[in-house]
């Protein structure tokens, strides 16, 4: 995902807990959402933006921004 705005890593430690992934149980729904959209093939159903483009601000990558929708709704 070169040439997107990076978030921060679920596993980076972080001072309370260790990871920011334990925040997050094994069951919560966006667990699947996430794996969800990782698996989807995000140029092939039209979505723009996933090939970034040479200039200017980087932006969010599409699946980060699928996921939120998702999550959101």
């Amino acid at each position: 995902m070169k040439r997107f705005i990076q978030g921060e890593h679920r596993t980076q430690g972080t001072l309370l807990p260790e990871h920011l992934d334990d925040y997050i149980t094994e069951q919560n729904p966006v667990r699947v959402v996430d794996v969800f959209v990782d698996e989807l093939d995000l140029a092939k159903f039209g979505f723009g933006g996933v090939v970034p483009s040479e200039t200017g601000r980087p932006s969010y990558h599409p699946a980060m921004l699928l996921k939120i929708y998702i999550y959101g709704y």
